[in-house]
């Protein structure tokens, strides 16, 4: 492998890609802790916990992201990370208030989806003893 000074990025969400790009670092948290990965780190694979993934891009600039728990993988100067939920910032202000909101939107949505799963699932219960009921 040669020696690079960047790195190509992807971060997938379930419905798109949140972000695809190169990078000269990329600051994480996995289940042991932090780190920080530059383009020649060695391969990989770690668990993300929820926390903010920071990308230093080519011109020094910062993304900053918002994650849900995921998985990255590191593999030559590929890394892929692959999240539930995620959201881009600013900065560290405004990408509080944009995990907040979208994070409790979508586990408001999540909760209403999983209450009329279960009204299903007690119907179809109901629906099947009434007919055992009848057959016996």
């Amino acid at each position: 492998m040669t020696l690079a000074t960047e790195m190509d990025v992807c971060l997938r969400l379930p419905t798109r890609v949140l972000y695809q790009g190169m990078a000269r670092k990329l600051f994480a948290v996995a289940e042991n802790g932090a780190f920080g990965m530059l383009p020649n780190h060695i391969d990989f694979v770690t668990s993300l916990v929820p926390s903010v993934l920071i990308l230093t891009l080519a011109d020094g600039s910062e993304a900053i992201f918002g994650i849900d728990e995921g998985i990255l993988v590191k593999k030559g100067h590929q890394v892929e990370v692959a999240t539930r939920r995620g959201v881009a910032g600013e900065n560290l202000d405004s990408l509080q208030e944009s995990v907040r909101k979208t994070f409790i939107e979508v586990d408001e949505d999540e909760r209403v989806a999983r209450s009329a799963l279960s009204r299903l699932e007690a119907g179809m219960v109901r629906r099947f003893a009434s007919l055992q009921k009848r057959g016996t």
